[in-house]
């Protein structure tokens, strides 16, 4: 297989990286990540983080942040996201209200166009993070692929979050490979749970990136680090080489039974020992 940049998204430890963002940073590294995705800033400027990154050799691929923030401060806001060295930014979620079939829908793509476009024009790219409920069908179609439609491919990629594919009932290798060429960054995460497609399960996250509680009920969902759960994650790192993903992110939005960081550690463990 080929040889894929192994990143963690930094909700995973945000609670060690909002209280010390440079010994997070270091120990990640120690772990053998090479890359992190940002959500969130820890209260620094770009060029805070981007020394704590360039001290531990250290890449910034991504960035999860919502739109809003970016349509509004515009030009500054896309200059402290390149300061951190990213090259894509993915919407972490918006929500049922906003997908196809709603009247808010035709309003979303406009504002993710031109979100798309100001960062095309920076050699940056705009990704779209799923959840499960975007996986709800309107005339026969799921509504996350209503958005991947509606917008061109040079304005929107995905990135996929295999979890809530495989948690909607839905095959997350197929759905990587059925955006092959679309698809450069794909979230790892595991998890189980007693029945498939049983609604909200997880906190979605504000523009500061601190967790809304939407969750519905105990519906016997359990995050896992990777290799502990039910998903096929060698299938699904097949399947990302053949969509062309150059970059793998390691997620884990709660961590119920040990330390964020020792299941961040236990995921990049499990990686290392299939050969990533």
């Amino acid at each position: 297989m080929s040889k894929f940049n192994i990143g963690v998204q930094l909700y995973s430890v945000r609670d060690e990286f909002n209280a010390d963002p440079r010994a997070c940073l270091h120990d990640l590294k120690e772990m053998g990540f090479d890359t992190v995705e940002f959500a969130g800033y820890a209260n620094k400027t770009a060029e805070e983080l981007r020394g704590y990154l360039d001290e531990f050799g250290l890449k910034c691929v991504s960035v999860h942040q919502n739109y809003p923030w970016i349509l509004e401060s515009g030009q500054k806001a896309v200059d402290y996201i390149k300061a951190l060295g990213a090259k894509y930014v993915a919407l972490p979620w918006t929500g049922p209200e906003m997908q196809k079939g709603t009247e808010n829908f035709d309003g979303l793509v406009k504002d993710i166009v031109t979100t798309g476009e100001l960062l095309k024009a920076n050699d940056m790219y705009l990704l779209y993070h799923n959840h499960d409920f975007e996986f709800k069908t309107f005339e026969g179609k799921y509504v996350l692929d209503w958005l991947y439609e509606t917008v061109p491919a040079d304005l929107l990629g995905t990135q996929i979050d295999t979890c809530w594919v495989h948690y909607a009932g839905v095959d997350p290798c197929a759905y990587i490979l059925k955006y092959q060429g679309r698809a450069p960054i794909v979230h790892l995460k595991d998890f189980d749970c007693k029945n498939l497609a049983a609604g909200p399960v997880y906190n979605l996250i504000d523009d500061e990136g601190n967790p809304m509680d939407v969750s519905n009920g105990d519906k016997g969902f359990e995050y896992r680090p990777l290799g502990m759960g039910r998903q096929n994650v060698p299938a699904l790192i097949e399947a990302a080489e053949k969509a062309g993903t150059h970059t793998l992110i390691v997620e884990q939005d709660e961590s119920p039974d040990r330390p964020r960081m020792e299941s961040v550690r236990l995921s990049r463990e499990y990686l290392k020992s299939i050969g990533f």
